[in-house]
């Protein structure tokens, strides 16, 4: 097994979705349109072991210092050999490259993230000012960093993270 990080393609996109369903069925990971992906592939980040997209991982920016990370996945037969690692490390090496200084997320792996300097938030942590900025997007990732009463509670009951960078 030989795995490389990459840039996600459109072409990825059809295993992608696979990967993503695999967690959406069980309800470990919202369920994304594929229209959704195809429109977001610039913002993935893929694990590929030889032609075959093993992992994904996606970085979508909120506002000029915040991200968040999405969709972080890896077929199960390579949990746990370090797949996810790679991936949330590129996504956080390409956060830092874009002058984000804080990145985000929603979700079950805590002990994951925590490895990763993630921390659990209560809260908004953003200025009053750039909260009502941010309430005027229609991402529900925004709803969800902003605790809004709209997402209470969030949809899979998962836990929100934050690290700074």
């Amino acid at each position: 097994m030989t795995i490389s990080i990459r840039s996600a393609r459109t072409s990825d996109i059809p295993q992608i979705r696979k990967i993503v369903d695999s967690f959406a069925a069980p309800g470990k990971m919202l369920s994304k349109e594929t229209v959704t992906l195809f429109e977001s592939v610039q913002e993935f980040t893929v694990a590929v072991d030889g032609d075959e997209v093993v992992g994904c991982g996606a970085l979508h920016v909120l506002w000029e210092d915040l991200a968040e990370v999405r969709t972080v996945a890896v077929v199960e037969r390579l949990q746990h050999k370090g797949v996810g690692h790679l991936i949330l490390e590129r996504i956080i090496e390409r956060a830092k490259g874009l002058g984000v200084e804080r990145i985000f997320c929603l979700t079950f792996q805590t002990e994951f993230f925590g490895k990763h300097g993630f921390e659990v938030i209560e809260g908004t942590p953003v200025e009053p000012d750039v909260y009502a900025e941010l309430l005027r997007s229609y991402d529900q990732g925004v709803a969800e960093f902003l605790d809004l009463e709209s997402v209470k509670p969030n949809t899979l009951g998962n836990t929100r993270m934050l690290k700074v960078l």
